[in-house]
């Protein structure tokens, strides 16, 4: 027994000392304080700035000035960026009128049969307008953005005209829709430019920066169990500033983000396709490869998990495939609170600036620092908090890896 508390604590420590090496790995950045848009374009000039991405445009939105470009006109599978125009649509409507926040959506099969991401709605379920949008901008459910487009326009087929339509309009010569909610479809095309011009025209509408900066939400009312929104978008959470916009992942696409942030009165816009860099090889080989390793049979089965659902089409963010997975691997030998702390891990996967990871590696630092406090205190018994401890820095060791 001892032999075996001493191997979950030397894991831990492992660990511990693996995120701490990494601290001090962020690079050197140039002091942006008080910076206008022109003293950050020349910043990037003199630095050499170099983005890790297929595609990406930085833009100021007032005066719309290009601060950064590369690649921004070549075509990609926007995933759940998609939803931008989807926002826009309906907060167009919103404004003008032709709808309101109270008015009522009833769920349709049609919406309930969406996979991927999900706000969990039911058929027949009748939520809000505002309870839609929030299940778009959080949680990037696509049930709640084919809900949304059938209310707007009668059927998903009509609105997806609309789209297109109100695309051409704003001068998105490179794209081409052909759902309301991103989901792998043939010719389903856009650009990091057409991206920002919808993205622009969707910060007109101030409204929607208090759904998609929220981070968490809960929607209890007419529900025997709430639904919990979590936002896809960890920089609203772990990046000062940060409000939106959208997030967006599937196998054909990889990642894509639409971000925008405020700091020192300056907003900037940001987007980027496939710019989690994964440099030499994927995410699916990635974790083909972690399947050799000789790990416990809990984790073991959880990146096994993973492997399968990243070869499948259908999905939508890879946080969503890690909770899954965790779901699954984890629910009958962890408590609650410890599988939120494997499921908030998962983030550190997800793209965000080196600031931000450092920050998130500090808190989960402090997370493990507490489950060893755990296990010193439980030497003599509750071998479950041994076994807790082992999945959760195990887990902790395999991010870090990747």
């Amino acid at each position: 027994m001892k032999k075996k508390i001493f191997n979950k604590i030397s894991i831990i420590l492992l660990c511990l000392l693996c995120l701490n090496t990494l601290i001090p790995m962020a690079a050197e950045r140039v002091e942006l304080k008080n910076s206008t848009p022109h003293d950050i374009y020349t910043a990037c000039l003199e630095e050499g700035m170099n983005v890790d991405a297929k595609s990406a445009i930085l833009i100021e939105p007032v005066t719309g000035t290009v601060l950064y470009e590369k690649n921004p006109d070549e075509k990609f599978a926007p995933a759940s960026v998609t939803k931008i125009m989807t926002m826009l649509l309906a907060m167009e409507a919103i404004d003008s009128g032709k709808i309101s926040l109270d008015d009522k959506i009833t769920c349709s099969e049609n919406a309930k049969s969406m996979g991927g991401s999900t706000m969990l709605l039911d058929t027949g379920e009748v939520r809000t307008v505002e309870d839609i949008l929030k299940g778009i901008a959080i949680a990037s459910g696509n049930d709640a953005a084919v809900a949304m487009a059938e209310f707007l326009s009668g059927s998903t087929d009509e609105f997806v005209k609309v789209m297109n339509e109100r695309a051409k309009e704003l001068g998105m010569t490179n794209t081409t829709f052909k759902n309301c909610n991103g989901l792998p479809m043939e010719g389903h095309l856009t650009t990091a430019r057409d991206i920002s011009i919808m993205s622009l025209e969707l910060l007109k509408h101030p409204t929607i920066l208090k759904y998609s900066g929220t981070y968490m939400e809960t929607i209890s009312e007419g529900r025997k169990s709430p639904i919990e929104l979590v936002n896809h978008n960890k920089l609203v959470r772990f990046f000062d500033g940060c409000d939106g916009l959208k997030t967006g992942f599937t196998q054909e696409a990889k990642y894509c983000i639409s971000a925008t942030a405020v700091r020192n009165g300056v907003r900037m816009l940001a987007v980027m396709n496939n710019h989690i860099g994964y440099s030499l090889i994927d995410m699916t080989q990635i974790f083909e490869r972690l399947g050799d390793f000789d790990m416990c049979s809990y984790v073991r089965n959880f990146i096994g998990y993973i492997y399968k659902a990243l070869n499948k089409s259908d999905i939508d963010t890879f946080a969503l495939i890690w909770n899954d997975a965790a779901d699954k691997a984890f629910a009958e030998i962890l408590g609650k609170r410890q599988l939120e702390i494997i499921k908030e891990a998962g983030n550190i996967s997800t793209f965000i600036d080196k600031d931000s990871q450092m920050t998130l590696i500090q808190s989960v630092i402090c997370e493990l620092n507490e489950e060893l406090d755990v296990v010193k205190t439980n030497a003599a018994g509750k071998m479950k908090a041994y076994i807790v401890t082992g999945i959760s820095a195990g887990l902790i060791l395999v991010i870090v890896l990747i």
